[in-house]
């Protein structure tokens, strides 16, 4: 006969719950997998099976009494360090959202809007065209393997414990929004100079011909001229991505450690 104690059971059951809250937290807010057209049974049963998958090799849990506080303080904990994870992949992609919202009132097609299946708000439709170059880019360069790669390290570099994440982390979880908007600056500062040079050409034209109507002329310019320049700078949006992605990286694993 085995001789199983009640703490044994709870460790065997924390095995697996207490991994499986904060790979669930980091689905519930990570890009693609947050969005409303990813039904929540596809999120629950992904959770599932990389719980099932990352448990079995992750360092034996403490012996806590599931319905304990000890117990509810983990459960606290793996959710934040899921949540925190997922956010930072989520400002990442939101970089491109910015952006593309900078260049979409600077061409002057900020009043075409789509709804945002992450954040269920309209955005401009240059927006989503970045975010869905972004998103292919993102299964293109595997980062969804290096994404799953950094999540099952998280457990050896921070185990499950009631120590989560420290206040140095969550303090710079603060100013990454500084760097979302330097990095959305500099995916829009292409297409913004190019157009600035357009606009300003029509200030010159306009004083050289100051009977030429240059608001029926220039308006439907600057936007057809602004689509050609956005499909111009498609290109640079790879280059772009490597940079800003390599940095979001840099710092989960610097987070996880």
């Amino acid at each position: 006969m085995f001789d199983v104690t009640v703490p044994q059971i709870y460790q065997w059951i924390g095995q697996y719950f207490w991994p499986f809250c904060r790979i669930s937290a980091f689905f519930t807010i990570m890009p693609i997998l947050s969005t409303q057209l990813v039904p929540m049974r596809i999120r629950l049963g992904l959770a599932l099976a990389v719980t099932l998958v990352v448990a079995p090799l992750v360092d034996p849990v403490p012996m806590v009494e599931l319905l304990s506080l000890h117990s509810f303080l983990i459960i606290a904990q793996q959710i934040m360090v899921g949540l925190a994870m997922g956010f930072v992949l989520q400002l990442l992609f939101q970089i491109f959202v910015v952006g593309g919202q900078m260049v979409a009132m600077q061409n002057g097609l900020g009043f075409a809007t789509l709804v945002d299946p992450v954040n269920g708000v309209n955005v401009a439709s240059i927006s989503q065209i970045y975010l869905m170059t972004v998103n292919l880019l993102f299964f293109a360069l595997n980062g969804h393997l290096a994404v799953m790669y950094l999540l099952g390290s998280s457990f050896e570099h921070m185990p499950v414990s009631t120590v989560g994440l420290p206040a140095q982390n969550l303090l710079e979880l603060v100013r990454l929004a500084s760097w979302m908007f330097t990095g959305a600056v500099l995916v829009a500062l292409p297409s913004i100079i190019a157009l600035l040079v357009v606009n300003l050409s029509f200030g010159v034209i306009s004083r050289a011909a100051p009977q030429m109507n240059i608001i029926a002329i220039g308006f439907p310019f600057t936007m057809v001229l602004g689509l050609v320049i956005i499909w111009l700078g498609l290109g640079n949006v790879l280059p772009q991505y490597e940079k800003l992605s390599g940095d979001a990286f840099d710092y989960l694993q610097e987070m996880v450690r």
